[in-house]
């Protein structure tokens, strides 16, 4: 019995084929990339490649999938590393920062980006790779109790400096919400090309299309 098994009763066989040959970038391997790219990767997705360059810290334990043996360790290798354990997936793990000198060799043979970097300098140079080569781009970001996702035609960086703060609250269900809501957009993209933009509120626990 496949992996997928589940999964593939839901979707469809072409659905699950297509999940399989799509390429798929991440950029960002935190609570967002890391979570992210596990549910692409158990829902179906055979082609996914990471960018996160950080190393895996204590305090990232309770919203990100790792571990505290992983401590120390660059987030990207780690995921790469278990998945494969997991389900046999191969993810392409880069440990690069991504730049703008660098991006269009790290992002030019995907068919979706997702840009789930902390920080705008990264956004930034993510939003105008899209926007300059036509690759799909879907952003996620988080702020206190809400969260957006929303694709590159209508998405704003938040900041034209870098100062993003690394220390802010963070609810784990508020995590994992939007990646769930990311993680089925992505798949509606794949499956039909709609391009579905959401917010969301952790304490009223709503989610609502974003129409553009």
């Amino acid at each position: 019995m496949s992996i997928f098994f589940r999964e593939q009763l839901y979707r469809t066989d072409a659905v699950m084929a297509k999940l399989k040959t799509y390429p798929v970038t991440i950029c960002g391997a935190g609570a967002l990339g890391g979570n992210l790219t596990e549910n692409l990767a158990r829902a179906g997705f055979g082609r996914l490649k990471v960018i996160d360059c950080d190393r895996i810290e204590e305090r990232n334990l309770s919203t990100q999938p790792y571990y505290r043996s992983d401590i120390g360790a660059f987030k990207a290798k780690i995921l790469a590393n278990q998945l494969y354990r997991a389900i046999g997936t191969k993810v392409e793990a880069e440990t690069k920062e991504l730049t703008a000198s660098n991006a269009d060799r790290l992002l030019k043979d995907s068919q979706a980006i997702v840009d789930l970097f902390d920080n705008s300098t990264s956004r930034q140079v993510v939003t105008a790779y899209a926007a300059q080569s036509g690759i799909a781009c879907l952003h996620a970001g988080l702020s206190s109790d809400f969260a957006e996702v929303i694709w590159n035609e209508v998405y704003r960086v938040p900041s034209d400096a870098n100062d993003d703060i690394c220390d802010y609250p963070l609810a784990r269900n508020l995590v994992l919400l939007t990646v769930a809501v990311a993680c089925e957009a992505i798949v509606s993209f794949v499956a039909t090309g709609e391009r579905r933009s959401f917010t969301l509120t952790l304490k009223d626990l709503a989610v609502r299309s974003l129409l553009l």
